[in-house]
């Protein structure tokens, strides 16, 4: 896995939600996105995502079942070019989606906010700069948190049309499911909510 140089390159700045700690109505944002059982797209299979945006532009969202492996936070800060060798401790890094794979975001509880902090729906936020790693690595991050790379994105009502097709189910977002352990058996626990939501 290739490391950005910083967690959010500007390029990418778009494609991510406007700050605010609620979702405006109607839109996925906050909310489980859950591969149907018949995923033809091998990306997708039995793949959970937690939609950080939605909108007339397109959304974007970080799968959230798919991790590949822990790394120190030190190791992580220096190969970003952020020396931290007092940093403490480990994050898990999950494979975030297929676009931009090198491009990382910090997915976390709300109760952490820095400067590029942006909520999502009050319970769950994501940071996209280093400067989280550096205070996770000091003892003053998130509760619970997670680091992706890359992400799944989609262009204007690509996403409406897929789940229109039922290719996508959606469920409300936990944050016991989002930063679960038990990676394993999160797409058939997702499912099982969605189940009850009904």
């Amino acid at each position: 896995m290739i490391l950005a140089a910083t967690l959010l390159p500007a390029v990418v700045m778009g494609a991510v939600p406007k700050s605010g700690d609620m979702p405006e109505p109607g839109t996925l944002a906050g909310q489980l996105l859950i591969a149907a059982p018949e995923m033809r797209d091998p990306r997708f299979f039995h793949a959970v995502i937690l939609m950080v945006r939605q909108g007339k532009d397109g959304a974007f969202g970080l799968v959230i079942n798919r991790p590949v492996e822990e790394k120190p936070i030190a190791e992580l800060l220096e190969a970003m070019g952020q020396k931290d060798a007092d940093a403490q401790g480990r994050i898990l890094i999950f494979a975030g989606g297929p676009v931009e794979p090198d491009v990382g975001f910090v997915l976390h509880t709300a109760d952490y906010h820095g400067a590029a902090t942006m909520g999502i729906d009050g319970h769950v936020a994501l940071t996209r700069s280093p400067e989280i790693l550096h205070d996770i690595g000091h003892g003053k991050g998130p509760g619970k948190k997670l680091l992706a790379f890359g992400y799944a994105g989609w262009g204007p009502g690509q996403l409406e049309a897929e789940i229109a097709e039922h290719d996508w189910f959606t469920a409300l977002e936990d944050p016991k499911l989002v930063f679960d352990d038990a990676r394993a058996t999160l797409w058939t626990e997702a499912l099982a909510r969605r189940s009850r939501e009904l």
